[in-house]
């Protein structure tokens, strides 16, 4: 089975691993390694004194063309962004030969070349057709020179032997820096996947923390705002009912709803600031539940058991706000002036927050649970508690949290 090529230049599936490769800001010093090897092997060719002058001119004049023919052909080649196309390697390969092979026949100093001439055989070529390709490069050009000069038996086994001994070499370092050169890419593509998927990662974290945010603001004005909203519609609509027929108690009324609109106005500046709930910033949890059970309609009825303690803020926000969405969902569904008890419960290691009403109740089984309880239920297991409803036709209902101190 043909292997596949093997590109010094990269693999194309990941051109972000090409672009940090040393390979190409290496490329002039191996510019300057191609025209010293050049110049050299023209000093050699010219400075014998055998052949005659008019064949050594004609060796170094068709070495010369091999000069036009890499800027030209070999260089773009080397250079190509997606790895060379196995055709035109070929045909600048072939130029080289048919340059060089004459060239080194005609002198045979000019074999000198030869370390110039490989490597490009491994940097086009895959590793089999490469070794194929510096085994003519190292052979031809002394039986061309035998050939043509037929020198004593002892100078072209010399011959013969330096160029095995050069293709030997070129052959086992040519694949040896291939193989690490593989290796390189297979790393820097295996980078690129990585920070591909490290972005990836990133974006997706940002998403998720972003949709995150987002239930977390929305829990927090369902909670505040729009429940402080509800109250007020509530009320106007009691105001409304209690004008003529009741107005102190519309008084009343519009006395708590001006509460009710400066809470929901603390609220807002506390969500805006990322600080704690309004109730929370005068004082301890259960000052905040007894002034949120006082602007319920009826006021709710308060008891704290227990040491009370300074707790993690972030456990005292989710116990006042399950005791917030208890007592809106009492005064949407509990019925007209059904009473309302709030229980704070300390022990050792937690904390029960009991929030119960006597008025309609219903079927949990039966009935889905609205926004808000599915909220508290979450806010509840954002720190490690949990959440339960109790609840049946005309028997009230019961939300209890229980949070953990531990």
């Amino acid at each position: 089975m043909e292997e596949p090529p093997r590109w010094l230049n990269g693999p194309a599936r990941y051109p972000g691993a090409r672009e940090s490769h040393v390979w190409d800001r290496a490329f002039g010093p191996w510019d300057f390694y191609f025209g010293l090897v050049w110049a050299v092997t023209a000093v050699f060719v010219l400075g014998v004194g055998f052949p005659p002058l008019a064949y050594r001119l004609a060796a170094v004049t068709l070495l010369a063309l091999l000069v036009p023919w890499y800027v030209w052909a070999g260089r773009p080649l080397l250079l190509l962004e997606l790895g060379p196309r196995y055709g035109q390697s070929v045909r600048y390969l072939a130029g080289n030969l048919a340059l060089f092979v004459p060239a080194a026949a005609l002198a045979g100093e000019a074999r000198v070349i030869t370390f110039a001439l490989a490597p490009p055989c491994f940097m086009l070529l895959p590793l089999r057709r490469a070794v194929a390709a510096v085994g003519l490069v190292a052979l031809l050009p002394v039986a061309g020179w035998a050939l043509l000069w037929r020198p004593p038996g002892n100078d072209v086994f010399a011959g013969v032997l330096d160029s095995v001994v050069t293709f030997a070499f070129s052959a086992f370092f040519g694949a040896w820096i291939i193989r690490i050169i593989e290796q390189s890419h297979n790393r820097a593509s295996l980078i690129a996947e990585l920070d591909a998927s490290r972005e990836e990662v990133a974006r997706l974290s940002a998403e998720h923390g972003a949709h995150t945010e987002r239930e977390r603001m929305s829990r927090e004005i369902h909670d505040t705002l729009a429940q402080g909203f509800t109250s007020l519609l509530m009320l106007v609509q009691a105001v409304q009912s209690e004008l003529d027929t009741d107005p102190a108690q519309a008084r009343r009324h519009l006395d708590l709803m001006a509460v009710t609109a400066r809470q929901n106005l603390a609220e807002a500046r506390a969500l805006v600031n990322g600080g704690a709930p309004a109730d929370l910033d005068a004082g301890s949890l259960p000052d905040a539940v007894r002034r949120l059970a006082a602007r319920h309609d009826p006021p709710a009825a308060v008891s704290v058991t227990g040491d009370v303690r300074p707790l993690a803020p972030a456990l005292e926000v989710v116990a006042l706000r399950t005791c917030q969405e208890s007592l809106s969902n009492a005064a949407r569904h509990a019925g007209p002036g059904a009473p309302t008890t709030l229980d704070l419960a300390y022990t050792a290691s937690a904390l029960t927050v009991s929030v119960r009403d006597t008025g309609r109740g219903f079927d949990p089984g039966s009935v889905p649970l609205g926004y808000g309880l599915r909220g508290l239920r979450a806010r509840a297991r954002e720190v490690g508690g949990s959440a339960a409803v109790d609840s049946a036709p005309a028997a009230g209902t019961t939300v209890t949290v229980t949070l953990p101190l531990d």
